[in-house]
């Protein structure tokens, strides 16, 4: 690809010059690309309900209400934005023109669109929020995964020295990005960009954010960055094998390998050190961990468990919790929040800045987990020691959002219901489950939606 010692200046070079301000990776949703990729392909078609089609492509929108209950998630809602796609599309015109967007390239990269509806259905159904995060990291971190990430590390082994030197960015993490995002380079997703961007710009419930994104993609391809056949991707428009979103990429994508393009589809040099440089930027700590999994004691406070309540290691053990491993921490003056995804019945961790770090490339708690700990397993680490509680039935998508429903009613969930939890269900649960007496860890089992239904 490139000699080691010119590639290490042109990266480093790239690493210290490019600017930019921290952004999440992701729409703001947890967007994770594997089990979005289920349904892959290019869709479009009118706004109303299609036929399957016959030879097996993805299957179209269900022409259902979303299950987020936003108000432009329901079907009509849905139909009627759809309807007038072409209208907000071309409305858009002086926003592109204000970013240099050339007339002909906005008409050449606009032409013949249609909003892509399936998306609606998949907008609401992201796996970070909605299966159970033991199923999650079971599909995300396995043995294939791994031998493959190991030749990764191995085949760019002269990138990723550059990379870290002039980074200070762990190489494991780029790696376990690039094989959780798309299974090195094999599921990247195959939905033009534009068009997934301009669908959620004119359709649905972020539209303004979308608006963003779409806008951006268009100043890519004016630029000559990527070519329009790279720019295909997931639904919400991250591509690439690490998912960049196109306002990440404008504000992260580096040119490693001085070829003067910024291509993090098909250059394992921009691809390496742009992942590093959207990490270094948003506060990668150098030589820091993500975390820790640890022991809770008996009869532990849960109401600790909270990202707003971060303490130095030192505090925590004197809390009681031990690293799960029986090791000893290496500095006990970091600071660290508690995360117990599955309450008392499962292991806990101490979340480092790196964590925090993570979770601005993709907010989801479960997304970031998977990352540090599938950088550790590439590092050589061990699995998780401690038990997940797979005997717990997960809860349907119908009673995530009844469970929020309830606690929104007795005053103890402050958001909007949409059946995907984060850390305000879980608040809202140990606030619940503090009231009635129960042990409150936040973990939304299928036994506490019952005392919620029977009070």
């Amino acid at each position: 690809m490139m000699g080691n010692r010119t590639g290490a200046i042109l990266i480093a070079v790239a690493l210290l010059c490019s600017s930019g301000q921290s952004k999440a990776q992701s729409s703001g949703d947890g967007i994770s690309n594997f089990l979005g990729n289920i349904f892959q392909g290019q869709q479009s078609g009118p706004p109303q309900q299609a036929a399957p089609r016959p030879n097996g492509g993805p299957p179209p929108w269900s022409g259902e209400d979303g299950a987020s209950g936003h108000p432009l998630m329901t079907a009509s809602a849905i139909r009627q934005a759809a309807a007038n796609f072409q209208n907000c599309v071309a409305s858009m015109w002086p926003d592109a023109a204000r970013r240099n967007i050339t007339p002909q390239n906005f008409e050449r990269f606009t032409a013949g669109l249609e909003p892509d509806l399936r998306i609606m259905d998949l907008m609401d159904s992201q796996p970070e929020f909605t299966k159970a995060i033991w199923d999650y990291l079971d599909i995300l971190v396995n043995d294939n995964r791994l031998a493959k990430g190991r030749e990764i590390l191995a085949q760019y082994k002269p990138l990723f020295d550059a990379v870290e030197k002039a980074s200070g960015v762990d190489r494991y993490v780029i790696a376990s990005i690039w094989g959780i995002e798309s299974n090195y380079s094999t599921q990247m997703g195959d939905r033009n960009v534009v068009q997934s961007t301009a669908t959620l710009a004119c359709v649905g419930r972020r539209q303004p954010y979308f608006k963003d994104e779409f806008l951006t993609a268009l100043e890519i391809l004016n630029r000559g960055d990527l070519r329009p056949e790279q720019m295909r991707g997931s639904w919400a428009g991250a591509f690439g094998p690490t998912q960049f979103m196109p306002t990440a990429f404008k504000r992260y994508a580096v040119d490693g390998d001085g070829d003067g393009r910024r291509d993090v589809v098909d250059n394992a040099a921009d691809l390496i050190a742009s992942t590093a440089n959207n990490l270094r930027k948003d506060g990668w700590q150098t030589g820091r961990s993500w975390g820790y999994e640890v022991v809770l004691p008996e009869g532990f406070n849960f109401m600790l468990a909270d990202k707003s309540k971060a303490m130095t290691i030192a505090q925590w053990q004197s809390q009681g919790l031990k690293r799960a491993d029986g090791r000893q921490f290496p500095d006990t003056t970091e600071k660290a929040y508690l995360l117990a995804p599955a309450g008392m019945q499962g292991p806990g961790f101490l979340m480092l800045q790196n964590f925090r770090v993570i979770m601005k490339y993709n907010p989801a708690e479960a997304y970031a987990l998977a990352i540090g700990h599938f950088a550790d397993r590439l590092r050589g680490g061990a699995p998780f020691v401690q038990p997940w509680p797979r005997q717990e039935r997960v809860l349907s998508r119908a009673e995530r959002l009844e469970l929020q429903q309830l606690l929104a009613q007795r005053g103890f969930y402050k958001g909007t219901p949409d059946g995907q939890f984060g850390g305000l269900t879980r608040e809202a649960l140990r606030s619940f489950q503090a009231s009635i007496g129960t042990p409150a860890d936040g973990f939304a089992s299928s036994d506490v939606l019952e005392r919620l239904r029977s009070r």
